[in-house]
């Protein structure tokens, strides 16, 4: 859809997502040390994990269903709204001398059912208002975003661990909550509802219209299913990597930070490759390299001797290049593939498909 005005438009939203990312980013992170250390079990991560991964994977599969039949914009607004609110009973729960691990991994859940509608529903927006020409480019500007988020949101989550309460910590996601509502608030976004019934046959078949429109395309097809094996084997590994930094190469929550804020370096170089140099070559072989060189890093990362941390840092930073690489030709595919009215369901298809089996795992 050819629109004048739509660096502009998207440009709102990118203000807003970039400052609930970095906050979200810099709270998780910050969870993530406090958990670490609080605790040192590999089994609490493994289930905060899974608690955060495993509503969104379930629900993913409707509600992309719901993201194509309502107004996108309402979805993203009520959807942050959700995670701020759950974030503050967070909040109050942990200024608790006694902290209930149980009322901590529910909170997690259900900030996740909230990503469940947000994340297909922010991806589903980007071509109703980009030209197809450009979303590639915009694509990377996305990766870069995540990239900046991911450096600077570790770096802030450290600092703000390393001075005051995990309770005090949580107020950055509220506020950057505000922010990302405020910003859709101010941006028009085209509205492509046109199906008012919601029986659960209408569903049913809206949910089987998604999963045939990735079954019938051969290529769509076959990036789904690797995905889903590959983040089978990834995804725990990925889970452990405090765990690794701390208990194989000795680190604390400084070495923690520097490893997550290089790791988003790499995916700031990732992002920056794509936004300004034109991919030439097929998305799809660059999205199978891309998968090849994210494994061949951890690999190393877990071969490589204890006093090696500076070589661990760069491996890190080698995966984080791979997986924004990745990232970006992957979305501009199925953005591409797939028509706009349909994106919500086939992005929550592939979430929910691809978070599932690294559950398990």
């Amino acid at each position: 859809m050819e629109n004048r005005k739509w660096f502009k438009t998207y440009m709102f939203i990118w203000a807003g997502q970039f400052a609930s990312m970095l906050t979200s980013y810099a709270v998780q992170f910050a969870i993530v040390i406090w958990l670490s250390l609080e605790y040192k079990s590999a089994e609490v991560l493994a289930y905060a994990g899974i608690a955060a991964m495993l509503p969104q994977a379930l629900i993913g599969l409707i509600a992309g269903v719901y993201v194509d039949r309502l107004n996108r914009k309402y979805v993203m607004i009520f959807s942050d709204a959700f995670i701020a609110i759950c974030t503050l009973a967070l909040l109050f729960i942990l200024q608790n001398e006694n902290v209930n691990l149980i009322w901590i991994y529910i909170l997690l859940g259900l900030r996740s059912v909230g990503n469940a509608f947000h994340t297909p529903a922010l991806q589903a927006i980007a071509p109703l208002i980009v030209p197809k020409s450009e979303l590639i480019k915009v694509a990377g500007i996305n990766q870069v975003l995540h990239s900046v988020c991911s450096i600077g949101g570790p770096a802030i989550g450290t600092l703000a661990i390393a001075y005051l309460p995990i309770s005090k910590v949580l107020y950055l996601d509220l506020i950057g909550a505000l922010l990302a509502i405020l910003s859709i608030v101010m941006v028009k976004i085209p509205d492509l509802v046109t199906k008012s019934k919601s029986s659960i046959y209408s569903i049913a078949t809206d949910f089987s219209e998604g999963f045939q429109t990735v079954s019938k395309n051969k290529g769509l097809r076959y990036l789904f299913l690797y995905a889903m094996a590959i983040t089978f084997v990834i995804m725990p590994a990925a889970i452990m990597f405090p765990l690794l930094t701390t208990g194989h190469y000795a680190g604390g929550k400084w070495e923690m930070g520097i490893v997550e804020v290089v790791w988003g370096g790499g995916m700031l170089i990732g992002g920056v490759i794509l936004s300004i140099f034109k991919l030439k070559g097929s998305k799809v072989a660059a999205v199978n390299i891309m998968y090849v060189l994210f494994g061949l890093t951890f690999i190393l990362s877990g071969v490589l001797p204890a006093s090696w941390f500076v070589e661990f840092v760069m491996v890190t930073a080698i995966g984080g290049v791979s997986l924004s690489v990745f990232n970006g030709c992957f979305t501009a595919i199925v953005q591409t593939e797939v028509s706009p009215e349909k994106l919500g369901r086939v992005f929550s298809l592939y979430y929910s498909m691809a978070v599932l089996p690294s559950v398990i795992g």
